[in-house]
């Protein structure tokens, strides 16, 4: 049974740490390894595995942060271009240690539902979180930036079916984070036993 309070902390304690908070110490790479492989061991309807990933660091932050900049500024009609929400693109990706860009990979027969795929690439970066958490590192799952952009497809060498589902920040942090909340199981779950 210990395994499994183990199991129930990491889960009932993991929190999205945001770039903000971060440190300028960089995460190891054996760490973000380690969550590559445990989002690996995902479920995954005919072991379809749709989940593709590109790891930034280093000089690659900016070189994501300057092509994702440089697209909103390309794609955004002069009257609704915000320089703020610009100047976020280019600068948050180098306050991480490494950012995970998170690709669905459609399966080539698109036999399986595309919720399918989506749901299992979830279920692989939760494991990432899991596994960052448990290593004492900070992590947050953004759909924000040009994620839903068809150029980010491109970037991350995905076809036309493909999706990017977001980037996961990743950094070392020293604040403490906030006590988690959640309303009560009863409303919203029911139990038919007859």
């Amino acid at each position: 049974m210990q395994g499994i309070h183990m199991l129930e902390t990491i889960i009932r304690t993991r929190r999205s740490v945001k770039p903000e908070s971060y440190t300028n110490e960089p995460v190891n790479d054996d760490i973000i390894a380690a969550m590559l492989e445990n989002a690996q061991w995902a479920p995954t309807h005919a072991r379809t595995e749709p989940w593709r990933f590109v790891v930034c660091t280093g000089a690659g932050l900016k070189k994501f942060a300057h092509f994702q900049a440089g697209l909103y500024k390309s794609t955004t009609p002069p009257e609704t271009f915000n320089q703020i929400k610009y100047d976020k693109m280019l600068s948050g990706p180098v306050k991480a240690s490494h950012l995970i860009l998170i690709g669905m990979k459609r399966q080539s027969t698109q036999k399986l539902p595309e919720v399918e795929e989506v749901a299992a690439v979830s279920c692989a970066v939760q494991n990432m979180l899991l596994t960052a958490h448990a290593y004492g590192v900070g992590a947050y799952w953004s759909t924000g930036g040009m994620t839903y952009h068809p150029d980010m497809r491109t970037f991350m060498q995905l076809e036309a079916q493909d999706q990017c589902l977001g980037m996961l920040y990743v950094g070392n942090y020293s604040m403490p984070v906030a006590e988690g909340k959640r309303g009560g199981m009863q409303e919203k779950v029911v139990w038919l036993r007859s």
